[in-house]
């Protein structure tokens, strides 16, 4: 049991890491009122979590600490609702409705659509 916590916690860590990297980088790059660093790792994520289930169903070498590694730590700590929800409520706040409903569509709808991909590309 402390093993799959470890893992975890090593995973969510390298996860929420390279979210901040990302973040730094985008934020640097554009000066969007889209929050487009966010939106990039949440559905990047989206598509990784679906590779992952996608391979460990298929082959069955990527179970246990390794499931628990990648997928609920790294891609735990790389996505992140909770800045998702602040991000469409401060648009929502700052009067920019119709981008804050564009930016909720166009996440849930292509972070579904990428998660299937992930799947389709391992079968």
């Amino acid at each position: 049991m402390l093993r799959a916590f470890l893992m975890v916690g090593a995973g969510g860590a390298v996860g929420s890491m390279a979210r901040y990297a990302v973040n730094l980088l985008i934020n640097r790059s554009y000066n969007l009122s889209f929050p487009l660093a966010t939106f990039l790792v949440n559905l990047l994520g989206c598509f990784l979590i679906g590779l992952l289930f996608g391979i460990a169903e298929k082959q069955g070498w990527m179970q246990g600490s390794y499931l628990l590694l990648l997928a609920t730590g790294f891609c735990g700590g790389f996505t992140t609702f909770s800045t998702f929800a602040l991000e469409s409520t401060a648009l929502f706040s700052k009067g920019q409705n119709s981008v804050s409903l564009i930016y909720m569509l166009l996440s849930l709808f292509l972070g579904i659509i990428l998660c299937k991909a992930g799947l389709w590309l391992t079968r």
